[in-house]
C-alpha cells in the first residue's frame, strides 16, 4: 500500500470527521470508501461510452438499427415487468 497526501479544507475535515464518527467509521476508511466510490463511478461511465461508440459503429456499418418508437414500448415493457422480445432491427432511414 501506498501513501499520498492530500489537503483538505477544514470545513470538510470537520464534516468528514462527523460522518465518520456517526458511521463507526475512522476518517480514513470514509474517504478511502469514497475514492473507491468515485473511481468505480467514472470506470462504470468510460465503459458504457466506450460500449455506446462500439455500437453505434455497428450500427453505422450495418445500416441496421431499432427505431426509437419500437425501443421505447420495449422498455416500458420491461420496466413494467414484462417478458418482450427485442424490437427487430431495421435499415436506417436516411
Amino acid at each position: 500500500m501506498s501513501t499520498t497526501t492530500i489537503r483538505i479544507p477544514d470545513e470538510l475535515k470537520a464534516r468528514l470527521s462527523r460522518i465518520a464518527a456517526q458511521e463507526g467509521t475512522s476518517t480514513h476508511g470514509l474517504i478511502l470508501d469514497a475514492i473507491a466510490e468515485k473511481a468505480d463511478a467514472l470506470e462504470r461511465r468510460h465503459a458504457f461510452h466506450e460500449e455506446a461508440r462500439e455500437r453505434l459503429a455497428e450500427m453505422e456499418a450495418s445500416g441496421m438499427g431499432i427505431e426509437w418508437d419500437d425501443m421505447e414500448r420495449y422498455l416500458r415493457a420491461r420496466m413494467a415487468g414484462e417478458e418482450v422480445p427485442l424490437p427487430a432491427s431495421k435499415p436506417i432511414r436516411g
